[in-house]
């Protein structure tokens, strides 16, 4: 007598399919990153202590020495300084989420990820979705800080808030950056590396700690053209800090819609290309 038997096939799991299912299996992911911070409070300890020292090292070692519109008085160079700051901030966090990313793959753990019924994209939604959280919460104790060393602002509570909306649109934007270098190396060592590499550029080479009109013109041009720049000065006006740009470049005549453009711009493109990547990898 000859037994047939059929093999047992293991379906493939999948996600509970639809925005409904891929934003609940973003939150949880989420949800895991957050708690994680919170085990290693160091993590959120030095994340904060960097930021601190630059607004206190550019405030005092160099506010004497910026012309401001026509002025080197210090609290003015403060004020103008502060947007700068706080987009910098935002940014560099980007090299924290490719790290963390990194880290995770190193460890096998998108792999088990990958094992699970959730969306594909959930994994790299919820771990920037926690890295803007914690750039949230980064981005007020240095305002308070800010306060503390002179810098005020001048327009209603509604721009204040539209301004730091732009900045963590910006930082979320980069943090799929971020999440695209973490994918596309080895090690959180090289992701870290590689996600300062070109942070460094974006930042300097900006209207974000010295008046861009005082550049040669080539750089002046790509300073005004800058992302990064746009979003300093789009913040600089809701602030109602000094710092009028005289370029007219359009992104430096129109900063508020500049900066809403480059940082959705920049998010469709670097989010597609990381979920590509992720899928391709899982495949």
């Amino acid at each position: 007598m000859t037994t047939v038997t059929d093999a047992v096939r293991t379906p493939v799991p999948k996600g509970a399919g639809g925005i409904v299912g891929s934003v609940r299996d973003s939150l949880v992911v989420a949800k895991r990153n957050l708690l994680r911070m919170l085990r290693i409070p160091e993590m959120i300890i030095f994340g904060l202590i960097q930021p601190i020292m630059f607004v206190v090292l550019f405030s005092y070692v160099f506010g004497g020495s910026m012309n401001i519109g026509g002025t080197t008085e210090p609290g003015v160079y403060r004020e103008f300084l502060m947007a700068g700051i706080f987009a910098q901030t935002v940014t560099f966090a980007t090299a924290g989420a490719g790290a963390g990313i990194a880290d995770d793959m190193h460890k096998g753990l998108i792999d088990r990820f990958r094992s699970l019924p959730m969306a594909r994209g959930a994994v790299l939604t919820g771990r920037t979705l926690a890295d803007l959280v914690q750039t949230t919460l980064t981005l007020v104790v240095l305002a308070v800080v800010a306060l503390l060393v002179g810098w005020r602002t001048h327009t209603s509570v509604g721009e204040v808030l539209a301004g730091f909306a732009l900045l963590l649109l910006l930082g979320y934007a980069f943090s799929w950056i971020g999440a695209l270098i973490g994918l596309s190396v080895r090690t959180p060592e090289a992701a870290t590396s590689g996600g300062l590499i070109w942070l460094f550029p974006v930042t300097f080479v900006s209207n974000a700690f010295v008046d861009s009109s005082q550049m040669t013109p080539w750089l002046q041009h790509v300073a005004d053209w800058n992302p990064f720049s746009a979003t300093v000065q789009a913040c600089r006006e809701l602030f109602g800090n000094p710092g009028v740009s005289q370029s007219e470049a359009w992104p430096m005549q129109h900063p508020v819609w500049a900066s809403l453009l480059w940082s959705l711009l920049i998010l469709v493109v670097f989010r597609t290309l990381a979920v590509r990547k992720y899928r391709s990898a899982a495949a």
